[in-house]
């Protein structure tokens, strides 16, 4: 008992070390009536794991939206530079998306529901001030790969603002 007890405090302090980050897209928000929040987890100070969740409340009806009504996009992100203030990254992502796409059949225009997953890629800059506040701007694309009603491409891009602690 004691040993299991052991792992389990040395397991959820090394998350307690780590450097996370909270982040909202404030961009989309803004722009298209959606929110898409983020988390980030950095493995060491050049690689981070993240999970994305977009909710977009925009009407099918509007001119400008996304497709997907719903997004949950775990991402791996890679840091090109040592810098403690600015940096780059590349990331890949597998985004598993759900929405309505609209389908024609014989002139008469329906909406048939969707569940797909991406991959992709995107690349981007981060700026973290030293009392943890973060602004990051990146921008990508990917690929649904499974369905034949969903939609082919899903874009990837924001402005997030958040916190690092």
């Amino acid at each position: 008992m004691k040993k299991l007890l052991i792992v389990i405090t040395m397991f959820i302090s090394s998350f307690s070390q780590a450097q996370q980050e909270i982040s909202v897209d404030l961009g989309d928000a803004l722009a298209m009536k959606t929110l898409e929040l983020t988390y980030e987890y950095y493995i060491n100070p050049q690689s981070s794991i993240g999970v994305s969740a977009l909710f977009n409340f925009e009407g099918r009806t509007s001119d400008f939206r996304y497709n997907e009504d719903r997004m949950i996009t775990p991402f791996f992100r890679h840091y090109f530079t040592n810098n403690q203030n600015w940096n780059y990254f590349g990331e890949v992502f597998l985004g598993v998306n759900t929405g309505e796409d609209e389908v024609e059949i014989d002139g008469v225009k329906s909406y048939e529901d969707y569940t797909d997953g991406a991959l992709g890629v995107s690349i981007g800059s981060k700026y973290v001030s030293s009392g943890g506040f973060v602004v990051a701007i990146h921008g990508g694309i990917g690929r649904n790969m499974f369905g034949s009603a969903s939609p082919i491409i899903v874009p990837r891009v924001g402005v997030n603002l958040g916190y690092r602690f």
